[in-house]
């Protein structure tokens, strides 16, 4: 206070409100891949993680999907011998993409992302769409292990996905892909304990099981699995694929009634699709549309990442991601039974649980399972008990930064239980915390006696005690039935 010494009218403001805790965001992804640019401003961007929130701000930075090259064919069918009066009878034209597509789905999983209703999210671009996706090293940042640690210096996110790391074609002789990947992103998660993964299982055989089996042998390891989260099978979406007009040729077979087939050197043979859009607009539009037929196949983290979002921002993060339906997609990419699913949901001797997508009559395609990768651990078992706690961790963490070098002494001490309570209030009321008083959904404790002692003070530290009582979702709804005797 200062001290007055001429008359007049003086001011002071009193704070008698409390602090209060800000909540952080809890749907914030990278993705962490390859590109086909990375450049923003004039500057390269390759291994730097950069915001966006638009897919038309991730095309102005890091450019399109990796086109794929068609085989087109055009067969034009006569019904008259060539040469007198030809009459064309009909036209058949297929645009089939090459057998084995690009490995990088990361535009793909932006678009998807994006339509399934996510939000800002982080880009790291490992390198363009040459080089083969492997692991690399943490020290380079050309590498998906180099991306994984670009993004450890960043505050902001809270969710990993790896669109580029499991694609079916990619030889499994190419380093350990994505066990390695996947196992040092779970780590990252541990240390930092502000973010969650989203995995994908490698969907190669025409068995669930199987492939569960082979995710959870070889897909990743036993440490961390609380803070990772698995889904299967791939998705058939309604994404076209990428194409470049100037590099797709097209084979014109001309077939008359006598049976001879001649390939016609004319106006459209040999020519590419785009030098056919001034030469021959009709044929060019009818290729295009049959293109448009061929969509893309991708792995589930992308779609689920946005679903993520859409949940938290709907209901809140303490929602189970689940009962919700995938948008963009077809359906799975093959259909898991409730038999098969018991065996994804359930592994009493890994934990390792897999989250399945179904299709249900009537309702689409839903993600059906909400477990995290340690489903044998009753604490961590969900991923909205997860996510909570991350997400109150992170809060509270952030919002008492303040009391750093503050006396600790009680006053100190009752600012910020209150602060603390007033925020755990507020989630209480908004359904994140269950019991019927606030007494019931949380307790906040700190004092001399209580979380300290008096060698604790001398040493600096202010030890707060937080106990919640997490919603859980219901996973499994049990209706019992009983026959009633007749009473009179």
């Amino acid at each position: 206070m200062s001290i007055q010494s001429t008359p007049g009218v003086y001011i002071e403001e009193i704070s008698t409100l409390p602090a209060s805790v800000a909540s952080v965001e809890t749907a914030i992804p990278a993705f962490i891949g390859h590109t086909d640019l990375a450049e923003k401003n004039g500057e390269d961007v390759r291994g730097v993680p950069t915001r966006i929130t638009n897919m038309l701000e991730f095309e102005g930075i890091f450019g399109k999907g990796n086109p794929e090259t068609f085989t087109i064919t055009v067969e034009d069918n006569f019904d008259v011998a060539k040469g007198a009066g030809e009459k064309l009878a009909s036209r058949k034209i297929t645009a089939n993409p090459p057998a084995t597509a690009s490995p990088y789905k990361l535009y793909y999983c932006l678009q998807i992302y994006f339509s399934n209703g996510g939000g800002p999210c982080y880009i790291v671009s490992v390198n363009d769409y040459v080089n083969v996706p492997v692991k690399g090293d943490s020290a380079t940042p050309a590498s998906i292990l180099g991306g994984l640690e670009a993004i450890k210096a960043i505050d902001e996110p809270t969710l990993l996905v790896f669109p580029d790391v499991i694609p079916a074609v990619l030889p499994e002789t190419v380093g350990s892909v994505y066990k390695d990947i996947y196992d040092a992103a779970l780590s990252q998660c541990d240390i930092l304990k502000d973010r969650f993964v989203v995995l994908d299982v490698k969907d190669v055989t025409a068995d669930p099981f199987a492939d569960a089996q082979n995710f959870r042998d070889n897909g990743v390891g036993i440490s961390n699995l609380k803070y990772g989260a698995a889904y299967y099978p791939n998705l058939s979406t309604s994404l076209n694929y990428a194409y470049s007009p100037a590099v797709q040729t097209i084979t014109h077979t001309n077939i008359y009634p006598s049976g001879a087939v001649l390939s016609e050197a004319g106006a459209s043979n040999a020519l590419t699709l785009g030098a056919l859009e001034t030469s021959d607009p009709s044929l060019y539009r009818s290729i295009l549309a049959e293109i448009k037929k061929q969509y893309v196949t991708l792995p589930p983290s992308g779609a689920v990442a946005g679903i993520y979002a859409r949940v938290d921002r709907q209901r809140g993060v303490w929602k189970a991601p689940a009962n919700v339906d995938v948008r963009t997609v077809i359906g799975p990419s093959r259909k898991v039974s409730h038999d098969q699913q018991a065996d994804l949901n359930v592994d009493a001797t890994s934990g390792k649980s897999i989250n399945a997508i179904r299709t249900f009559t009537g309702k689409g395609t839903l993600v059906w399972g909400a477990r995290t990768l340690a489903g044998n651990d009753n604490e961590w078992r969900y991923i909205p008990v997860r996510r909570l706690y991350i997400f109150i961790e992170e809060s509270v963490k952030k919002a008492t930064e303040f009391v750093v070098f503050e006396p600790n002494d009680a006053n100190t001490w009752l600012r910020t239980k209150t602060m603390i309570e007033n925020f755990l209030s507020k989630l209480w009321r908004d359904g994140a915390l269950a019991g019927a008083k606030p007494e019931e959904a949380f307790f906040v404790r700190v004092g001399l006696g209580q979380t300290m002692s008096a060698q604790d003070i001398l040493e600096g530290r202010l030890i707060i005690e937080i106990g919640l009582a997490a919603v859980r979702p219901a996973e499994f709804i049990i209706l019992k039935f009983s026959h009633k005797l007749q009473e009179s």
